[in-house]
């Protein structure tokens, strides 16, 4: 639920536009929590007339490619969250913040939409009782893949780790043979 009814957003509003009182005036007259709240309102109504008060009862979705472009706008730019917002037809200004900062701590690939819920375990195959052939779901999703395909970089990785030092082992041990080959042979010189 909303916290303020669109009837008394546009009510401080429309005050604040016909001069009956300032941004601090109206914040304790009507005992908001800061006057940027009626900034913020005063901005998105000039913008949007009567629709930018209105809470957004659907949930937006925005492409990798549309987060990504607001990112480097707001990074290159010195524009605020609520212009950029407002520039963009974006109707919440604090998910710009979380996208810069999701950027800032992972890079563009925290932009990337995620699947919600539990990921899929891979299930025993199923059997069809009618011509007994197995059915399996695969997961071919961008995300999958990218997770198998870091995953295979890392055993790779792991592997070629492996096989180095598997290689020095075996040096090590050819080494120790000839220095033991050496030492018994020099001692049976001696003898």
């Amino acid at each position: 639920m909303s916290k303020y009814s669109f009837e008394f957003k546009k009510k401080i509003v429309l005050e604040y536009l016909a001069g009956d009182g300032g941004y601090v005036y109206l914040t304790e007259k009507y005992r908001i929590g800061c006057h940027a709240q009626i900034q913020r309102w005063v901005a998105a109504y000039k913008k949007y007339g009567d629709k930018g008060l209105c809470r957004s009862r659907q949930r937006e979705n925005y492409s990798f490619e549309r987060k990504l472009s607001v990112v480097e706008l707001y990074l290159s730019s010195e524009i605020s969250y609520q212009d950029l917002a407002l520039q963009e037809g974006i109707t919440t200004p604090g998910i710009i913040a979380q996208w810069v900062n999701l950027f800032r701590v992972a890079g563009p690939d925290a932009l990337r939409p995620h699947k919600k819920g539990r990921k899929k375990t891979l299930d025993k195959p199923k059997e069809s009782s009618s011509n007994h052939t197995v059915e399996r779901h695969i997961d071919t999703s961008a995300e999958h893949v990218k997770e198998l395909e870091d995953e295979l970089l890392k055993l790779r990785i792991e592997n070629a780790f492996l096989k180095e030092l598997r290689r020095l082992r075996l040096e090590d041990e050819a080494k120790m043979r000839e220095r033991h080959e050496s030492s018994t042979a020099s001692e049976d010189s001696s003898n």
